[in-house]
Parts: structure tokens; C-alpha cells; sequence
């Protein structure tokens, strides 16, 4: 234990004597919560509308209106023709054309039906499947207001009586997206963190010189290796503190379940990201030659994780390879504590397969590190 007492202290003033080092550790993750959890939203808002009313008459403008009024929708201005729309859509000075007919009041009035056309910019898919509920909601609100409207008085008592649903929303009452993706992108940076320093640690060792005087000394592989990783495991559990402090007190984001069932599985899933750290730097020579592999790795753990896209939504041989993601367990285990208040029962799946992972990693990251006398 003494032995790897020195190396650890060892490990710590090599950490905070590298004063470039420190910013990277401590102040850009925390400004990368603080903008990424604001950044990344798939609410769409500020929906740039347009409209070309050939009616003119009290029904569309009360139509228009029920738009001016929401909050996702600035109406930009009007247009006289198709064309003059279609040409400001072309250049991306609008999202959304509402084109009402001639004679929308007088089909209304007569027929009880009439028709009405919406061009909505799709190049992000996404975002127009959005935008198209919206416009759906509004108008078939603004159908039953105008057909009840339209009843004659000897009609009037046989007005259907009118349904009301009462949402009740768990675990998320506001609706807040930043609730949703503040656990993610805390996930996110202790991940990276972690890999990236741990993967690049051994490896600059190697790079000036150092490593193989440490290898000709006495001390033994499990030493050397859990002196060289400790450090980095308290650092991203000091990653996590902060990051829950901030997201409790910036975004508001509550920790329904218990602190001390995420640090324990915390613990657990930093020693996955170490040992795939070490498991890199074990076959590369240079820092840079670290930080490619461990990003090629993120990217796609990231991408597969549920951080952004539903899982759900994915293909089955990708949903296949998710349960090979260390990342995704981390991402529903987090949300699964903080938002639903769940328990040890409740993330066991999980927490097996991380324990797995890690002590699967952390093995092939020590049989692979050569030390030669």
C-alpha cells in the first residue's frame, strides 16, 4: 500500500503542476454543461411563418391569428402570390407557408368543410414532423371552435358535449428539455474526461522517457497500474460532484432517487472508462495517436447511447450492439435515479452488465501492459 500511496501522490502533483492541464479538467466541462445542456434541444421554437390569404375575410384572419398567438410560431409577413412565398422559402427566409383559398369563409359557411395548404421546409426532417403537429393542433382547434360557431340555433341541442383531457406528466411536470439532457451530457463529460486522460497519461509517460525508468524499479504491475488510475478515478467523481451541483442549481434539474445509488454506480462505470484508457494507451506510442482511437470509440458509443436519438428508432442490429455500450447503461441509469427516483433493484440490470464490463476491460487492459525489466 505504501508503494502505491507515493505513486498516486506522484500521479496528483504531475496533475496540478501541469497548469494547461488544469483548465481542460476542471473549467471547460463545466462551461461545455452549461452550454451543450442549453444547446442540445429538440424543442422547436422561433418557427419563421408565413401566409398568403386570398380570402381576406374575418374566418382567416381569425385563422392567422390563433398562429400570431402561439408561442413557437413569428409570423415574418404575407405574400401576395405562391411564387413570391416558394422564392423566400427558397432562400431560407421562411419555414412555414399557410396558404388559405378563396372562398375559405364561404365553403365553411356552405359546405361545412374546405381545404388549406401548408409547405413547410423539411430539409431537417425532424424538425418539419414538429412543426407539422403544431399546425395540425391549431388547426383542428380552430375546426371545432368554427364548426360549434357555425351550428344554427335549432341545432344547438344536439351540440356534442365536449371532451377535456387532463394530461398528468411524470417525472418531468414542466416539460422541461434541459431536465432530459442535462443527466446525458453530464454522462458525457465524465466519460470523456476520464478516457482521454487516463488513455493519454501512460502514453506521455512513455513519450519522455519515464515510463521505462518505472519499469526497471521493483514495483509491481497492479501497483504501477492502480497508482496510475486512481487519480483519474477521483477526478471523475469530483467531474460528477460538480456537475450535479450545477445542474440542481442552473437547470433545476431535481435528484428524486438517492446520491449515494449513483455514486456507487459512478464508481463502478469509471473503472469501465480507465480500463479502456489503459487498454489504449497499451497499444500506441503518442498522445495524439491516444486521443484519435479513444474519440473514435466515443463518437460511436455516444451516437449509440439514447443521448440524442431514441434507441427505439434505431435499426435491430444496432439496437443489437447498444447492449455493448457502456455509455447507454450510464445515460438510463442516470436519468433512471435522478428523474424516477429508482433503486438498487431497479438498475441491476445495468449495474451487472457495467461490473461485467469492467472487470472484462480492466483484465484485458492489464494482461496487455508489457512491463519489462
Amino acid at each position: 500500500m505504501r508503494i502505491i500511496r507515493y505513486i498516486i501522490q506522484k500521479e496528483f502533483k504531475q496533475i496540478f503542476r501541469n497548469k494547461g492541464m488544469l483548465p481542460i479538467i476542471f473549467v471547460l466541462p463545466l462551461i461545455q454543461l452549461v452550454i451543450l445542456s442549453s444547446a442540445a434541444t429538440f424543442e422547436v421554437k422561433n418557427i419563421k411563418f408565413s401566409y398568403i390569404d386570398h380570402d381576406k375575410t374575418s374566418f382567416s384572419r381569425a385563422l392567422i391569428d390563433r398562429f400570431d398567438a402561439s408561442t413557437y410560431f413569428n409570423i415574418i409577413t404575407d405574400f401576395p402570390s405562391s411564387r413570391r412565398a416558394n422564392t423566400a422559402m427558397l432562400k431560407g427566409e421562411v419555414d412555414v407557408i399557410l396558404e388559405i383559398p378563396h372562398y375559405f369563409e364561404r365553403d365553411l359557411l356552405k359546405d361545412k368543410k374546405t381545404n388549406l395548404s401548408v409547405t413547410i421546409n423539411a430539409i431537417d426532417g425532424a424538425a418539419a414532423g414538429v412543426e407539422n403537429v403544431y399546425i395540425n393542433q391549431i388547426v383542428q382547434r380552430f375546426n371545432q371552435n368554427a364548426q360549434v360557431g357555425l351550428l344554427q340555433p335549432s341545432d344547438m341541442k344536439n351540440v356534442p358535449k365536449s371532451i377535456i383531457s387532463i394530461p398528468s406528466f411524470w417525472y418531468n411536470k414542466t416539460l422541461n428539455y434541459k431536465t432530459f439532457m442535462v443527466p446525458g451530457i453530464l454522462v458525457l463529460l465524465v466519460t470523456m474526461i476520464t478516457l482521454f486522460l487516463s488513455g493519454m497519461n501512460i502514453v506521455r509517460e512513455k513519450e519522455i522517457g519515464t515510463l521505462e525508468q518505472m519499469n526497471v524499479t521493483p514495483i509491481k504491475k497492479h501497483q504501477f497500474i492502480i497508482g496510475k488510475l486512481f487519480p483519474f478515478w477521483v477526478l471523475g467523481m469530483v467531474l460528477l460532484t460538480v456537475g450535479l451541483i450545477i445542474s440542481k442549481v442552473l437547470f433545476q434539474v431535481p435528484m428524486v432517487g438517492s446520491a449515494l445509488l449513483m455514486y456507487g454506480y459512478t464508481a463502478i462505470y469509471i473503472l469501465v472508462i480507465l480500463g479502456m484508457g489503459l487498454f489504449i494507451s497499451n497499444f500506441t506510442d503518442t498522445q495524439q495517436q491516444a486521443m484519435f482511437i479513444a474519440w473514435f470509440f466515443v463518437v460511436i458509443f455516444i451516437l449509440m447511447s439514447g443521448l440524442f436519438t431514441p434507441i427505439e428508432s434505431m435499426p435491430e442490429w444496432a439496437q443489437a450492439l447498444t447492449e455493448f455500450n457502456p455509455i447507454k447503461f450510464y445515460v438510463e441509469v442516470m436519468r433512471m435515479v435522478m428523474l424516477k427516483g429508482a433503486g438498487f433493484t431497479d438498475i441491476l440490470p445495468q449495474f451487472t452488465k457495467t461490473l461485467v464490463y469492467a472487470i472484462i476491460m480492466n483484465g484485458l487492459a492489464v494482461w496487455s501492459y508489457k512491463k519489462t525489466n
